[in-house]
């Protein structure tokens, strides 16, 4: 089984783990329990973004934050390929218009990977498999 962290769920883990529902949190801990945990290359970005508009802070460099928060155990970070960017952009409807968003469920859907997210528009797509 491979799991796809949502953006706030691979945040979370490296800076706030005790938002993680405890699912989740047993789920990312059990490291014999899963073939690899994925991670978006719009993750970083929304990170990053996230700073600029101040909606979050760090202590320390940016840069090295990310590289930190890529060393997570069996972590694969996903590369945005051509085709999983236009998937991204003819999802069966309904769903809705946010970008990084789309991008994800795409590339869980092009890796088979179940996505961890607390989004509930995630959640409630019936075109992807996610949990909380």
């Amino acid at each position: 089984m491979k799991y796809l962290l949502d953006t706030h769920t691979w945040v979370w883990w490296n800076m706030r783990p005790q938002n993680l529902s405890r699912k989740v949190t047993k789920l990312i801990e059990n490291e014999d329990g899963y073939d690899g945990l994925l991670l978006s290359a719009i993750s970083p970005w929304e990170f990053s973004k996230l700073l600029e508009k101040g909606k979050i802070g760090i202590s320390y460099n940016p840069e090295e934050w990310i590289s930190t928060a890529l060393e997570m155990p069996k972590l694969r970070f996903v590369h945005l390929t051509p085709i999983i960017a236009y998937r991204s952009t003819v999802l069966p409807k309904p769903f809705h218009d946010d970008p990084a968003d789309q991008i994800i469920v795409a590339t869980a859907r092009e890796e088979n990977a179940t996505i961890l997210t607390k989004d509930k528009r995630i959640l409630n797509y019936q075109y992807v498999q996610s949990l909380w």
